[in-house]
């Protein structure tokens, strides 16, 4: 790959990450500051939504009439449009929420397209591809840093910037960028043209039946139920560390980020010690303990916990939803494999991220009654149910899972 080729693709993968990241780690907090406090997962909701809706517009429309660059930026720009136009709608919740529903389902088919517009212009994907998408973890911190330490400038006095429509104003600034950028990037036509698609073929019920065994229904059920705990650490982090006194909240749950990186680059060396389901296991492992630390710090907002707790976001990513995408690789034969990859993310960020958003939502508002925060006791409270859960899919899948992958 030349190195003119490699230094777009990068650059279209931080973009990509960074209108995410923008948005997505200070959402909570700014609608909780006007008004819609006890609809928080809303936006998430969508956000799963959009993933369930992405693999059909990709799979029927995008692989097979247009350019995959051109889609890309369409998609962008048509996003950039939604939510610019988001913040104006605050005073009407349910137009606000459809305004960020209609983004994610602008940007959730993005993802798949800026995979396949990199892995085109790629001659060895395994070696590559890496060196590429860490621009996108890249991406998701700096918006992070420039949510808290750059819009605080524009925010006003002792005002949060995550608080303001700022960081919205950000993903739309971002979004535009990037769609007009996306028009330059290398050529890549539709991969599948002149191919017949199904629906069928999308959802991954072929992939569901070719790979078929008791370990594998295990795995899939395990990464739909773990998806439930996910949610409530995407959904309600933000706000558990604004109650419990942190101030930039956005940069600190870049945290997160940079531990992914790390670990990232540690997954071939604890692959050869510890195995596929090993992998997979200590990575649910992790979210037990990640929400039995910020159980036990809640009480007295204990900041070295919480920030561990962060920490963990590495481990409880990337030995679980890489290694399972690392799983489903391995056990797909080639005509399968977009299938298969197709069908887990349909299952965890689709249906799972879906289900979970809901019930983070009803279990947050059960707490919330009719105040305007949690307490920090509620919030330790809170905080143990998701840890129990993690535990108990752990325990399922430890038991249950017996196969044999390296």
């Amino acid at each position: 790959m030349r190195t003119t080729v490699r230094a777009q693709l990068s650059l279209m993968m931080f973009l990509e990450f960074f209108v995410w990241g923008a948005w997505y780690s200070a959402i909570a907090v700014y609608m909780s500051a006007n008004g819609m406090k006890n609809l928080t997962h809303w936006p998430f909701t969508g956000n799963a939504i959009a993933a369930i809706v992405a693999p059909f517009f990709v799979g029927l429309i995008a692989d097979r009439y247009f350019a995959t660059q051109k889609v890309l930026g369409t998609l962008h720009i048509l996003g950039a449009l939604f939510m610019f136009i988001t913040p104006s709608l605050t005073h009407n919740p349910v137009l606000f929420i459809l305004a960020l529903l209609a983004y994610n389902i602008c940007y959730m088919p993005t993802m798949s397209l800026a995979n396949t517009l990199s892995f085109h212009q790629m001659t060895q994907q395994e070696k590559q591809f890496p060196a590429i998408r860490v621009f996108g973890t890249i991406g998701w911190i700096a918006a992070g840093l420039t949510v808290s330490f750059v819009l605080v400038s524009f925010a006003g006095q002792n005002i949060q910037p995550e608080a303001t429509p700022l960081p919205l104003y950000l993903t739309a600034g971002g979004s535009l960028l990037l769609g007009v950028y996306s028009f330059f990037l290398p050529h890549t036509p539709p991969p599948a043209a002149g191919k017949k698609v199904t629906a069928r073929a999308i959802i991954g019920i072929d992939a569901f039946k070719r790979l078929g065994n008791r370990s594998f229904y295990v795995f899939l059920v395990s990464s739909l139920l773990i998806c439930i705990p996910l949610a409530v650490y995407y959904n309600y982090t933000q706000l558990f560390l604004e109650n419990s006194g942190f101030k930039n909240i956005a940069a600190t749950q870049t945290i997160g980020q940079a531990s992914e990186m790390i670990f990232m680059l540690l997954m071939p060396f604890f692959f050869r010690k510890l195995g596929v389901k090993w992998m997979l296991a200590v990575g649910m492992m992790a979210w037990v303990v990640r929400y039995g630390l910020f159980a036990s710090a809640a009480p007295e907002s204990i900041t070295w916990m919480i920030l561990a707790g962060i920490a963990l976001h590495g481990i409880c990513y990337d030995f679980f939803f890489v290694t399972g995408q690392i799983y489903m690789d391995k056990k797909a034969s080639p005509e399968i494999r977009g299938q298969a990859q197709g069908l887990m993310i349909l299952i965890t960020y689709g249906v799972g991220m879906l289900i979970g958003t809901q019930i983070a939502g009803e279990l947050y508002n059960r707490f919330l009654t009719d105040r305007a925060s949690l307490s920090l006791l509620d919030w330790q409270h809170f905080w143990w149910i998701p840890a129990s859960f993690a535990g108990g899919v752990l325990l399922f899948f430890t038991v249950a899972f017996n196969e044999k992958i390296k």
